[in-house]
């Protein structure tokens, strides 16, 4: 029982080391504050106050969770080692076992140490030229990460969609919430290359497509990031859409212009043009922050117009012909299995990317 008692000593050290560097108690100390306001009945007269906040401690919650259960599994073996009973070191092994697998993933919280992986995240798609080919390649794409987040139990809401003529999509916007959202898909940020037998040209010939791929952060309005009114064109214009009772026939689509960096939003898919200005903002504030890092500028007022990554930054491979093959470009990761990958299999590619 010795041997057994010194390995749950290691344990214990381990995670009482990566519990600090994770600053769980103080989200512990957030979570009863917060628990507080939102019992408060007035909160709710301000029902975006009380979503908000509702929302963060909901984050908190899964984050802290698994770590307050691991350390209570360690206390309770703790005393189940103390009772230095033989018939039980067959159980408190296995127990240890489970507990040391558990810590190694719980770990990898580590990884995502920058400054917005803790955020939500914001996935565009965009196809790029080529027509059909592309629109059909971005819609690809789409399902893959629907796949991915499906998997993962991640909440995803469509903030904007403008689907291709004849397949697919040219564009595709949303949200996406879960824990580290936005330091989880960061990896995926870049243009995204298809090789394959066009199934959209008469000779079946083999078909280069790209597509961009687009991860930002969720900024809230007022913390982060600060934008002057000045700074912004507003314009709205009437929703698109293919007929039917949904069309909305109001100006509600809004188009945002930022002017020092010609960065532009357009979303459409809200009913009003106040909500479809609140998404539009949002998604520009995550861009304007993806391009601070890209720049590694102090602040959004040092950005460059024209100099972000956008179409110039090809971050991985799929060739489904002359032979089958996904290689990322960034980290030389490959899986040869391209159908597994397009089910939404990523995260070897993600994994290969956060731990480089």
């Amino acid at each position: 029982m010795q041997d057994l008692s010194k390995k749950l000593a290691d344990l214990e050290a381990n995670f009482l080391q990566v519990y600090e560097k994770l600053k769980i108690s103080d989200k512990l100390k957030q979570i009863t504050k917060l628990e507080k306001e939102v019992a408060d009945p007035d909160i709710w007269k301000n029902l975006a106050t009380a979503t908000a906040k509702n929302q963060e401690l909901s984050k908190l919650q899964d984050e802290t969770a698994p770590w307050e259960l691991l350390k209570t599994q360690i206390n309770d073996l703790k005393e189940l080692t103390e009772l230095s009973d033989e018939d039980l070191k067959q159980e408190i092994e296995g127990q240890l076992e489970a507990m040391e697998n558990n810590l190694t993933e719980l770990k990898k919280a580590l990884r995502f140490q920058g400054p917005y992986d803790d955020k939500d995240a914001i996935l565009r798609i965009t196809s790029g030229a080529g027509g059909t080919e592309a629109m059909d390649w971005a819609g690809m794409l789409e399902r893959m990460y629907l796949r991915f987040f499906e998997r993962k139990g991640f909440k995803v809401t469509c903030l904007d969609r403008t689907e291709g003529e004849e397949a697919g999509v040219k564009t595709a916007v949303y949200e996406v919430s879960g824990p580290h959202a936005y330091g989880l898909l960061k990896s995926e940020h870049g243009v995204h290359r298809l090789v394959r037998l066009s199934p959209f040209n008469a000779n079946n010939l083999r078909q280069t497509s790209f597509a961009l791929v687009e991860i930002l952060p969720v900024i809230e309005a007022d913390t982060d990031i600060q934008i002057d009114e000045k700074d912004l064109r507003i314009d709205v214009y009437h929703s698109g859409g293919h007929g039917g009772q949904s069309v909305n026939t109001t100006n509600s689509a809004v188009r945002i212009t930022h002017l020092p960096t010609n960065t532009v939003v357009a979303i459409q898919n809200e009913r009003s043009q106040l909500q479809n200005k609140e998404k539009a903002m949002e998604i520009l504030r995550g861009k304007l922050v993806q391009m601070q890092l890209e720049q590694h500028a102090e602040s959004i007022d040092k950005l460059r117009a024209g100099e972000s990554a956008g179409w110039g930054q090809q971050i991985r491979n799929y060739v489904l012909q002359p032979y089958k093959l996904v290689k990322d470009t960034r980290t030389g990761y490959e899986e040869s299995d391209p159908d597994a990958v397009l089910d939404g299999k990523i995260d070897g590619f993600i994994n290969a990317f956060l731990e480089k």
